[in-house]
């Protein structure tokens, strides 16, 4: 998807259509303005992010705001593509918010060895909004 590189980007990995409708909606809800791209798994993931990377460079857009990540994802886990990203120098300091139904602490543990917050599924206004503030500050690592 094109756009402007004024327009806010968000990304939101997710498998699961009944989770990407409640994201939408919750983004509609809060009038959070610009494009939330979706993508199925984890390989997608890495190859939107190459792309937008690669546009940055060229000057043509940027890369998302924020992505909200799943963990159970086919082809590459969540972890395996938060791994990827912080192995990129272009996207090193890109926020990421693990969003996921699970609620086992290793995954919890190893989120934190990321430096990345872990929110539970449904998605909702409160988790939200302390993902756009955990954005905005720039606080990732």
């Amino acid at each position: 998807m094109n756009s402007s590189p004024h327009e806010r980007i968000f990304l939101l990995v997710e498998d699961n259509p009944d989770d990407v409708f409640l994201m939408s909606r919750v983004f509609k809800k809060e009038k959070i303005e610009g494009i939330l791209d979706v993508v199925t798994d984890g390989k997608q993931a890495i190859e939107y992010l190459e792309r937008k990377d690669k546009l940055r460079n060229d000057g043509q857009t940027k890369v998302p705001e924020l992505i909200f990540l799943d963990l159970k994802l086919p082809f590459l886990n969540g972890f395996d593509v938060l791994d990827w990203i912080r192995r990129q120098p272009g996207l090193i300091s890109l926020p990421v918010v693990v969003l996921t139904s699970s609620l086992e602490d290793q995954d919890r543990e190893r989120a934190d060895c990321f430096g990345v917050p872990y929110f539970v599924k449904p998605p909702t206004a409160q988790l939200l909004r302390d993902a756009l503030r955990f954005a905005a500050s720039g606080s990732n690592m």
